[in-house]
């Protein structure tokens, strides 16, 4: 942990200029019409370029009427170098409308994130995959879109440093408490107010220019006026002026000028170019504190995430792995795919895609489905970041990708309507959104307790046998020196489904699904295992997380022949993994397999038990059973035979095996 001087790292990406403009009425009026025509025709081509990001090759902006007397035009800038926004400024400066303008003030800055929090850290030590959630969410922090919202409210603000009241004689912790209480605040205005920090550190005469937009002003004002009670607030912070205004497209600056009102109904749809209507980053949709680094809440104010597979884990939150949808408050609106169809079975459709009624959904759950015609990683990656923020809140049960008809299903479940309401709003700007239905989840058992939709794999801990169960079991095992419990120290979560398709075939694509996974550090292995008596083939595939494992499935059941999952058949499944047997005993392990499947045949409570060999590996071998009850498999781990074979596997296995549970 850094000591109370040492601060955390920053990152920086856009220049950003707040470009305040007064209109000296008076000279405009007193113009000729031709030349005030010709004047406002080259400021709205000049703003269109602009808006349309073509003199650069990133970046964004936007134009805003503002209220009061402190200015009368907001132009925002956002672009990748000092060069591109000085440029900017003489190109305006150099167009006949300009002679008409006096700049109020102006405020130069950058967007950063810093290294608060340990996940942060990662980022800034290169520990961070650059196809992770939380990297991919802090360049939308260094890059950011300008949502196409109403107002917007902008304010200059520096942490306070008096003898009593030094935010910088904090030590680190402190910091970091402060920041993540007030970061609660701005949770429960998510979905209603966006903001973007920017640092002005030896760039501006303030510390950070803090950026907010929103539909309603008046959330703004409530999110603001809470904050002021926080000691973060209260004890340090110090603001400059507020501005406040209502975003137009620059087609409408003759209407501005003459006084009606914007944004028309032409020029709501027309004009304003891809950038000036580009929407907020789903991850950016929050509203939070303000920290030492001018970011909110001190890296965000959001849901914690864990690392996990594809595109998983790194939230897409601020630096410190936070989120920000709010499922709290409904979210009003169109959504750019059309309105969304309510239905009744819903029940029923999660099931067809595997999720299971009683742990990933139950009674009185809601739930949106949404089809995407979008690559399915990209989209896992998207929801990932989505799913990190929705996690805060006790209302979320559970947001899962899934394989159907070709296409990719977003399933998310909550536990009452309006927290699925806020939901939707942020689903539906995930990439290729089609078909989008909603409905209540009337028709299933209650669901268990701790369970969600975003879960769903076997793991090592035996997690679907119940926690004091799996405890029961491992200690069991462990006194016959039965290795029951994780591999290595690590925790694994493993998936087995059953393909009836050409084991070349499913293996061809495996392969391909493989190469997608393998990008991802919580990707352990997808293998074909086949059956040894000619029954159906495997796929087990392992991760580090359970969520990694939970999107995964989602690509998984889309393979070819599918039958099912090792956990959905009935009774008590027992699962070998990891037996790499030595290459001169390879025969001799087959032939040792048969003799103890005949005494297996004659236990009580057996009903089936297959060895299954990796297709790309012959001496990695899979032993899968079927009990009737987890007495009956409990007992041939206690009898005499089985201590044998452990005996004899001792020599023979080039590994350790681990044994996984099925309930």
């Amino acid at each position: 942990m850094p000591d109370r001087r040492d601060p955390p790292p920053t990152d920086e990406g856009w220049y950003v200029l707040h470009d305040f403009r007064t209109v000296d009425w008076d000279a405009w009026r007193s113009t000729p019409e031709r030349d005030r025509r010709r004047a406002v025709e080259e400021a709205v081509d000049h703003l269109q370029s602009t808006a349309a990001v073509e003199d650069a090759e990133d970046g964004a902006s936007a134009v805003y009427s503002v209220l009061g007397h402190k200015a009368d035009l907001l132009l925002l800038h956002m672009r990748p170098s000092t060069a591109d926004i000085g440029a900017l400024e003489r190109r305006f400066e150099a167009t006949d409308f300009a002679e008409f303008t006096e700049r109020a003030t102006s405020f130069v800055s950058v967007t950063e994130a810093s290294g608060y929090s340990e996940r942060a850290r990662d980022y800034f030590t290169g520990d961070l995959d650059e196809d992770s959630g939380l990297y991919n969410y802090i360049q939308t922090r260094l890059k950011p879109a300008v949502p196409d919202a109403t107002h917007v409210c902008f304010y200059p603000m520096d942490k306070r440093r008096q003898p009593d009241q030094n935010w910088y004689d904090l030590s680190f912790e402190e910091r970091a408490e402060h920041m993540d209480a007030h970061g609660d605040i701005g949770r429960d205005h998510a979905g209603q107010v966006q903001q973007m920090i920017t640092g002005a550190i030896a760039i501006d005469d303030w510390e950070w220019g803090v950026t907010l937009w929103g539909d309603d002003l008046t959330d703004m004002k409530d999110l603001l006026y809470e904050m002021r009670f926080d000691p973060s607030t209260s004890q340090y912070a110090d603001f400059g002026s507020f501005y406040v205004g209502r975003r137009f497209p620059p087609a409408d600056l003759p209407a501005l000028l003459a006084g009606e009102r914007v944004p028309t109904d032409d020029g709501e749809t027309a004009d304003a170019g891809d950038a000036d209507a580009a929407p907020v980053h789903p991850a950016d949709a929050t509203a939070g504190g303000h920290g030492d680094d001018g970011s909110h809440a001190g890296e965000g104010g959001h849901g914690r995430a864990e690392d996990g597979g594809p595109g998983h884990g790194e939230a897409a939150g601020d630096a410190d792995g936070r989120g920000g949808a709010h499922p709290g408050s409904a979210a009003e609106g169109d959504h750019p795919h059309g309105e969304s169809e309510e239905v009744t079975d819903m029940a029923a459709r999660l099931g067809q895609l595997g999720l299971q009624a009683g742990s990933d959904f139950g009674a009185g759950d809601y739930a949106v489905l949404l089809r995407s015609e979008a690559d399915a990683q990209e989209l896992a990656a998207e929801v990932d970041g989505l799913r990190s923020n929705f996690d805060h809140y006790d209302s979320h049960v559970g947001t899962a990708v899934r394989a159907a008809d070709g296409e990719a299903v977003v399933a998310s479940v909550w536990n009452a309507e309006r927290a699925a309401d806020t939901a939707e709003g942020f689903l539906t700007d995930l990439p290729g959104v089609g078909e989008v239905l909603r409905g209540p989840v009337d028709d299933a058992p209650d669901r268990e307790e701790g369970a969600g939709a975003d879960g769903g794999a076997e793991d090592t801990e035996g997690a679907h046998t119940g926690d004091e169960d799996a405890t029961s079991i491992r200690e069991e095992l462990a006194e016959m020196d039965v290795y029951a419990g994780t591999p290595h120290g690590e925790d694994v979560y493993a998936l087995v489904l059953y393909s009836e398709a050409d084991p070349g075939t499913l293996l061809e694509e495996v392969t391909d699904l493989r190469e997608g996974f393998d990008r991802y550090d919580t990707h352990e292995g997808t293998h074909v295992y086949e059956d040894h008596d000619g029954g159906a083939s495997a796929v087990v595939s392992l991760w580090e997380t359970a969520d990694a494992a939970d999107t995964a499935s989602g690509f998984l059941t889309d393979l070819p022949g599918v039958v099912g999952w090792a956990d959905e058949g009935e009774g008590f499944g027992t699962m070998g993994m990891f037996y790499t047997v030595k290459p001169e005993y390879r025969e001799e392990f087959a032939e040792t397999f048969e003799s103890v499947g005949d005494l297996l045949t004659e236990m009580d409570g057996h009903r089936e038990t297959s060895l299954l060999v990796n297709r790309e590996d012959d001496n990695d071998m899979f032993i899968a059973s079927r009990w009737d009850s987890r007495e009956d498999a409990m007992g041939f781990f206690r009898s005499e035979k089985f201590a044998e074979t452990l005996d004899w596997g001792r020599d023979v296995l080039a590994d350790r095996p681990r044994h996984v549970f099925l309930a």
